[in-house]
């Protein structure tokens, strides 16, 4: 079925990655060609260019790269029949979901991102969403600029939570702000993240789908960005929020938007794409199988708030050293995968101090 939406690599990046040295990602990709659809089966990752010369550019970068893991199976499925079209895109998603493929979307335009989500409307339970953006792309009235706007108002019924990541104030309007904390969602700004970069690990973490429009990088870092501005993250700070990502064994779904090929008179842009999604493939392989995979190798540690007259559960992971916090609340049946809120050392000793955490508060306001 895949076939019928997706169409097969040029010749050109065929030839491109047929010339790489074993030892480079590209040489040891499945490849979707003229003649064969590659077989998905014990395939982890594939590639999907959501516009051909967008993501060909990309690639050209990427498959010059060391392999990210020894003995990965990863596939490049090739680019959308149409480019950037949702009616395509939503179908190919939910049968890569389906089959436990984490799906790497390049080279799609801002709204993608939108059908990135979608694609989970058939799953049984809600699903959380994460954006690293510079602004928050959001307005009640149905216009181009509102890219989460069909989906946040009126709330998707399969939305639980909506985390921001990185936003700049002064790029933000304070309504939507606004309606980000009337809906207890995440709002994450930039300093604070760029401050302490792992504050952002635990929104991330929380997330079955990330978005990262490229716009969310420094200018010099991403030049060929829309809506490129001086202020952002370097390239170092966004692939430690990729690699994050890629570790987080509660997410399913990634993609980079915005990239703008007429915009890049350097191969800088590319580079900094291919290194993320370099950096997100490293963590993924690297992932632990703790929660929500399993809650075996969670140490717990309860904290008593004495002058409120209750306790908090905190988890930790051996194999990680994350931690999550528990609601302490019951949940329905659509909620209890997030039921453990995932957070921060810092999150645990502020507890320990009788305090709890902005994140926290939020959660569990999420659940009544």
């Amino acid at each position: 079925m895949l076939q019928n939406w997706l169409k097969p690599q040029s010749a050109e990046i065929l030839h491109y990655a047929q010339a790489l040295p074993n030892d480079c990602l590209g040489a040891g990709l499945l490849q979707h060609d003229k003649t064969n659809f590659p077989s998905l089966k014990g395939v982890k990752i594939a590639i999907l260019g959501l516009d051909e010369l967008a993501a060909d550019a990309i690639r050209k970068q990427l498959y010059a790269m060391e392999l990210p893991a020894q003995e990965v199976a990863i596939a490049d499925l090739g680019n959308l029949r149409k480019p950037n079209e949702a009616s395509l895109l939503i179908p190919v998603l939910y049968e890569l979901l389906s089959g436990k493929v984490m799906p790497i979307l390049i080279g799609g335009s801002d709204d993608m991102a939108r059908a990135q989500f979608l694609s989970y409307q058939n799953a049984k339970a809600l699903v959380n969403m994460a954006v690293i953006d510079e602004r928050f792309r959001f307005s009640a009235e149905k216009t181009e600029a509102s890219v989460y706007g069909p989906i946040l108002k009126p709330r998707h019924a399969l939305l639980f939570h909506f985390a921001l990541v990185g936003y700049q104030i002064h790029q933000t309007s304070s309504k939507g702000l606004q309606y980000l904390a009337s809906q207890n969602f995440e709002a994450l700004r930039l300093g604070r993240s760029r401050a302490s970069i792992e504050e952002a690990e635990p929104s991330i973490r929380d997330a079955d789908l990330l978005a990262l429009h490229l716009s969310a990088l420094k200018g010099c870092d991403a030049p060929a960005a829309q809506d490129q501005s001086p202020s952002g993250y370097f390239s170092e700070e966004a692939c430690q929020l990729c690699r994050y990502a890629g570790m987080s064994d509660k997410l399913t779904s990634f993609g980079i938007f915005v990239y703008q090929p007429a915009q890049d008179n350097s191969t800088v842009t590319t580079q900094s794409i291919s290194q993320m999604i370099w950096y997100f493939m490293e963590g993924f392989f690297q992932r632990k199988n703790d929660f929500p995979v399993s809650k075996d190798g969670l140490t717990e540690y309860i904290v008593d708030f004495r002058s409120m007259h209750y306790q908090l559960t905190f988890w930790k992971s051996i194999k990680s050293g994350r931690w999550w916090m528990q609601v302490p609340v019951d949940v329905k049946r659509k909620q209890q995968r997030h039921m453990l809120i995932p957070c921060s050392y810092q999150d645990y000793q502020q507890a320990c101090r009788e305090e709890l955490p902005e994140r926290l508060m939020l959660a569990f306001k999420r659940f009544e």
